[in-house]
C-alpha cells in the first residue's frame, strides 16, 4: 500500500506475461535494472511475494536498509563474498520454500542500455537448486506520469550440466528484447 501510494501518482504500470510465473514452485526473475524504482514497481506488478538480491552498500543507510529489508531485500557483499554466506543461504532457503527471487544480472543500474550479465549469483543458485529462470524487461517512458512496461518472458528451465555463461548470455538477449533495447 505504501509503495502504491508513493509511486502511484508518478508511474502507471503495464504488465505482460504474468501467466508465465510458476504458481506452485520457486522461480528466479532475471530483471533489467534501470533505476531504484524497479524494486517496488516490480513488487506491485507481481501478485506473489518476492525476495530481492541487492548490494550490501544499500543496507548501510538505516532508512533505506529497513525499507529494502521490508520489501524482501537480501544484502550481498560483492567485495567480501565470505560475508555474504548467510545471505546466500537465505536465497537458497527461499527457493527451497517455493518463493520467487529477483536477481538483477547486470549487478547495477544500466539505464536505457544493456550492461554485461554477471554469472556468479546464477552459478551459485544452479549449484544448489534448479528453479526456472524468467527474463524480465522493464521500460520507462518519459513525462509527468511515466508509464512503466514490465514484460515477463517464458521460463527457461535450469538444466543440470548447463554452462552458466552461455545461459546468462541468452537470458540477457531476451531481457534486452523484452526491454525494447
Amino acid at each position: 500500500m505504501i509503495a502504491r501510494a508513493c509511486l502511484g501518482p508518478f508511474f502507471r504500470l503495464r504488465v505482460w506475461g504474468l501467466g508465465n510465473l510458476p504458481t506452485s514452485s520457486a522461480y528466479v526473475l532475471l530483471v533489467k535494472h534501470q533505476r531504484w524504482e524497479d524494486i517496488p514497481l516490480l513488487g506491485l506488478a507481481v501478485p506473489h511475494p518476492l525476495y530481492y538480491v541487492a548490494k550490501a552498500e544499500l543496507f548501510r543507510s538505516p532508512w533505506v536498509g529497513r525499507s529494502l529489508a521490508w520489501l524482501g531485500g537480501i544484502p550481498l557483499n560483492r567485495q567480501r563474498p565470505v560475508e555474504s554466506r548467510r545471505s546466500l543461504r537465505r536465497i537458497v532457503e527461499h527457493l527451497h520454500e517455493g518463493e520467487g527471487m529477483v536477481i538483477f544480472p547486470e549487478g547495477t543500474y544500466c539505464p536505457n542500455r544493456m550492461g554485461p550479465g554477471q554469472t556468479g549469483l546464477v552459478r551459485m543458485v544452479l549449484a544448489r537448486t534448479r528453479p526456472p529462470f524468467l527474463p524480465v524487461g522493464m521500460r520507462y517512458s518519459e513525462g509527468a506520469r511515466r508509464t512503466v512496461d514490465i514484460r515477463i518472458g517464458e521460463p527457461a528451465p535450469a538444466e543440470a550440466g548447463r554452462q552458466v555463461g552461455p545461459f546468462v548470455d541468452r537470458m540477457m538477449e531476451e531481457i534486452a528484447r523484452l526491454s525494447g533495447l
